[in-house]
């Protein structure tokens, strides 16, 4: 259900705009839904790296003469993932950029199986990379054809932001972190992705040197949701962010901005590390 939602003057120290209250047993059902049917993933990847050890024992390394830089193994393990995704994931769009994007180069201290698994990995300083599934819903909830400019929050380890440089026109994504941010920026340029720019500062406060953006999405949940994001999202913008305390209740929603109000959309319950302030 939609809900719409005023701007209204703020007191928050953080600058947020105020939001409802949840209901918790709804949360609980809404993340067992989301837990069913990915229990058999440990397996069936299992079961792709024993073929792929013994593809490599029958055909030397495994390479595909059609991908010089991207061996079979990595592509069987992300054609696994991404029928694990599209259990969620409807749109066909975004399902064939996470089977073209390669993960585990930006999480090159895990192994493939690890890699191509859905679920989160740790990457220092705090952060994950995100599950699959849950960057796949991300961007399906966009609504990107190619033609909007997208303001990314928390850069992370830059796999988002890859997958969203294939289906939007730029990316401009703002890491708090400087290291991570530097990881970020080697990962995407090793993959010769030019149309993402990354920057070290606070997401609390968005990208407005270069706003309004037509997209908005934020990759760690802040408490409230913050005000710049919302004055930096252009007219008929959609925002995406997961809302809620870390060891509480976190949605993940979609707001319309429409006459400088937001329409409000639960898309449903999640996880995510904490939206964290640059220190001073």
């Amino acid at each position: 259900m939609a809900h719409t939602l005023a701007h209204p003057s703020l007191t928050s120290t953080e600058k947020c705009v105020p939001l409802g209250s949840e209901r918790r047993n709804r949360a609980k059902r809404a993340w067992m839904s989301r837990r069913a049917g990915r229990c058999i993933l440990a397996r069936r990847l299992r079961l792709v790296t024993d073929a792929m050890h013994d593809d490599e024992h029958a055909h030397g390394d495994g390479a595909d003469p059609n991908h010089p830089s991207d061996p079979k193994a990595e592509r069987r393990l992300r054609d696994a993932l991404v029928e694990i995704v599209s259990r969620e994931v409807r749109d066909p769009r975004v399902l064939a950029v996470l089977r073209e994007t390669p993960r585990h180069v930006f999480v090159p201290e895990y192994p493939l199986a690890l890699a191509y698994a859905d679920h989160p990995l740790s990457i220092g300083h705090g952060a994950t990379i995100s599950q699959p599934t849950v960057v796949g819903l991300m961007s399906e909830a966009l609504d990107l054809d190619r033609s909007q400019r997208i303001l990314e929050i928390g850069t992370g380890s830059g796999y988002q932001a890859a997958v969203l440089s294939r289906l939007a026109r730029f990316v401009d994504t703002i890491e708090v972190v400087p290291e991570l941010a530097e990881r970020a920026h080697r990962a995407l340029d090793d993959l010769g992705i030019a149309n993402v720019a990354v920057h070290v500062g606070d997401g609390w406060d968005g990208f407005a040197a270069a706003a309004p953006y037509d997209r908005i999405v934020v990759t760690a949940a802040p408490d409230c949701l913050p005000e710049a994001l919302v004055d930096q999202l252009t007219e008929g913008g959609l925002l995406v962010v997961p809302v809620g305390p870390q060891m509480g209740d976190q949605r993940l929603e979609r707001h319309l901005k429409r006459g400088g109000r937001l329409v409000r959309e639960d898309l449903g319950a999640v996880r995510f590390v904490p939206m964290v302030k640059r220190p001073p």
